[in-house]
This record gives C-alpha cells, structure tokens and sequence, in this order.
C-alpha cells in the first residue's frame, strides 16, 4: 500500500487523531493555561475541538502551532509535510500548488511554515566528547548587500550569498549557517559559538581556520590546493572534508535545480530544510515516514507569519 494512501492524508477526522498522537502523546494539554485534567471533548461540534474546563477556553491541536490560524485541512499540511521531508532535494512551491489544488501564494507560505519548523531547537554545539567535525564554507546566488563588482569584472565569491556549514561525523547531524562576509571577523566567531572543545576539527587549508583550530582537542587540513582529498592518520580516522561537501553538493542541486532563485532573508530557513532532511537521512536508518514523524514533534510553539515571512507583501 502506498504511504499516501493512508487515511490521515485523506480524511480530515484521521489527519486530526493521527497529529494528536504526535503532539499529545500524553493526552490533551490546553494551550492557553497549561490545564490537562479536565478537557471535554467536542468533536461532534467541530473535528478536533476541546474545550478546557479549567480555563473554559475552546482549541484544536492545531493551536500554538504551525497549523494555527491556518485554513488549509489538515490532511493538505500533511501532504505536504511528507513531499517536503521525502524530497531529498525538495520540492518547489510550483509543484507543491499543483498536487495540493492550492494556489501558488498559500503553497508558498506552507513551505516557509514547514521550513520555519524544520529549524533545530537543540542549539548544543558540535564535537562534544571528541567528535570528528567537519567545516567547510560554500557560495551560491547574488548577496544584494555586497558591493557590484567592478566594471568589466565577473562576479566573485565576494558578490555572491555565504554559507557555512559543520557536519558531525558519528552523529551525522549538519548546521548551517548564512554568513554576511567571507573574512575571519565574521567566520570564526560563528563556529566557535557552535563548536565544543572537545571537538576534533577537519577543515581546508583556509586561513579562516588555521588560528582558530588551536583552541580545540585537535585540527587536521586537507591541502585541496595540491589536490589532497583525503589522508589517512593511522587512528582509524580519514582526514577529509569530503562528507560536508556531499552536503554541499545536494544543497546546491535541490537550490539551482528545485528551486532556482532564493532571496537572501529566506535562505536560512531553506538551509534548516536541507539541514533537517540530511540530520535525518536514510543513511542514518530514518526513512520517508519516520522523516515526517520528527518533523511532526517539532511543530508545536513554532509559528510563522505571513507578515513575518514576507515583509515586503
């Protein structure tokens, strides 16, 4: 049978229990006043309602959510859940319009919700009790707050949006940061506020990173520019930024072949999504369904704005 052909993608009363039992595993909890003990239900009233009998207040799951104030059904916020956790490079809002029956403006907020949800809660920083990390930064599209490039001159890695990445090896986790300038000013800070010292580091030879790595268990460099990949160490451990570069290679052909153009204000929520699908990747024992089921258990107090996602609108 066919995942999409459960009943919780179809029928709005199945979509309402089956969201529940995600973000009320232990029974319903009222949003307003934190109450459990006395909640009616009235579900013959509306699907999913409950009302509070400690404050006297009425809510859904849907409250305190990505879902609130949103009109779309429930089974449609599903869909697209799993199209976006399933899609290893993504999938476009275009597309997403079109399976939905929904139009292009409510598939594009839909998406920066579930991007917006996506992001991680847990801030912890990389390399405790000795992990491998691996730091690498790459470029992608035009950064509209870096200076044009000089007459007659190509755009640079200086005119073009910035990203840095850290990819844990033993957990297989990856975080993704926008960065506004390529210098050590701007960098440094930002991994050493997402490092542990602990952390054994794996980089380039980039200067970025030579005085920095001196602060950590240890730092080893692959020296790409006398086309050193990968090196063995003799402990076991290969000495290679190959893996974030993977990263990086499916980031890069969901952005230029799914979605093609990204303003730099939603680029971090479109890292969060490929952050989230590779944290949580088939190499790791997570599949399509269980993908959906952790994106699922993060929604709750995560909301989004259209305002907010769009200030210009």
């Amino acid at each position: 049978m066919s995942v999409l052909s459960k009943p919780y993608f179809h029928d709005e009363a199945e979509a309402f229990r089956f969201v529940e039992g995600i973000l009320w595993a232990q029974g319903p909890v009222c949003p307003h006043c934190g109450g459990f003990e006395r909640i009616y239900d009235l579900v013959k009233t509306r699907i999913g309602l409950r009302k509070c009998g400690q404050c006297r207040k009425q809510f859904t799951v849907r409250v305190g959510t990505i879902f609130e104030d949103s009109h779309l059904p429930m089974t449609k916020w599903l869909q697209a859940i799993y199209l976006m956790c399933a899609s290893k490079k993504g999938v476009s809002s275009l597309q997403l319009s079109r399976v939905l029956e929904v139009t292009y403006k409510t598939a594009w907020f839909l998406t920066h919700r579930i991007r917006e949800a996506m992001r991680a809660g847990e801030l912890g920083p990389f390399g405790m009790g000795g992990a491998t990390v691996e730091i690498d930064e790459t470029f992608i599209g035009s950064d509209p707050d870096a200076p044009a490039p000089k007459k007659g001159k190509g755009r640079t890695i200086k005119q073009m949006m910035k990203v840095v990445t850290l990819v844990e090896r033993e957990t297989g986790r990856a975080r993704s940061i926008v960065v506004d300038k390529y210098t050590i000013q701007d960098i440094v800070p930002i991994v050493e506020a997402n490092l542990s010292r602990e952390a054994r580091l794996i980089t380039d030879e980039s200067k970025l990173y030579t005085v920095m790595g001196r602060g950590y268990r240890s730092h080893e460099t692959v020296v790409h520019s006398k086309d050193e990949y990968v090196r063995y160490d003799g402990t076991a451990r290969y000495i290679t930024t190959n893996t974030v570069e993977g990263y990086f290679s499916v980031f890069k052909r969901g952005m230029k072949g799914v979605y093609q153009h990204c303003a730099k204000k939603h680029l971090h929520r479109y890292l969060a999504e490929f952050d989230f699908r590779y944290s949580y990747r088939s190499a790791l024992g997570v599949e399509d369904q269980e993908r959906a089921m952790w994106a699922l258990k993060g929604f709750a107090g995560k909301r989004l704005t259209y305002k907010a996602s769009h200030p210009q609108a």
